[in-house]
């Protein structure tokens, strides 16, 4: 699968271990930065790593900071992004399984190395299920495009 990834300071170890357990299942994924631990605005790699998969360039995001909800919030201001702050496998398989989530996210600060492997590889190894789920995200993209931009 082409992925793509970001972080800002607060998740950069961790995005740096997520990439190469990634990679060492068979992704291709992109890195959208940060490239240090030195302070960065969130809002600019969401927005990056958001937009990218909203126009498909990649088929799913990841987004990490220090808790996983900064980047989300600022995500989801991107037209067409889906993305969901997923703290376990149980958040992670309803983001894959019932919304369809585009982009995920998670805390940097908040889970081991081992826990986020955990959880992305429940998240991507869930798939859609569809059905009234799609009646559900029709009516969120309707909130979406009613919304001023």
């Amino acid at each position: 699968m082409r992925l793509v990834i970001g972080s800002d300071h607060g998740g950069f170890e961790a995005k740096g271990k997520l990439l190469k357990f990634l990679q060492g299942l068979g992704h291709e994924v992109a890195d959208f930065g940060c490239y240090s631990t030195e302070a960065v605005d969130y809002p600019d790699i969401a927005q990056l790593v958001a937009e990218a998969v909203v126009r498909g360039e990649y088929e799913k995001g990841v987004l990490l900071d220090g808790f996983g909800g900064a980047v989300c919030m600022a995500a989801n201001k991107v037209k067409g992004a889906r993305a969901v702050c997923a703290y376990d496998l149980i958040s992670a398989g309803f983001a894959a399984g019932h919304d369809d989530c585009n982009v995920l996210c998670l805390g940097g600060k908040t889970h081991g190395e081992l826990a986020l492997q955990e959880i992305v590889k429940k998240f991507f190894g869930t798939p859609f299920e569809g059905s009234r789920h799609e009646r559900r995200l029709a009516k969120v993209a309707a909130i979406e495009a009613k919304q001023l931009r």
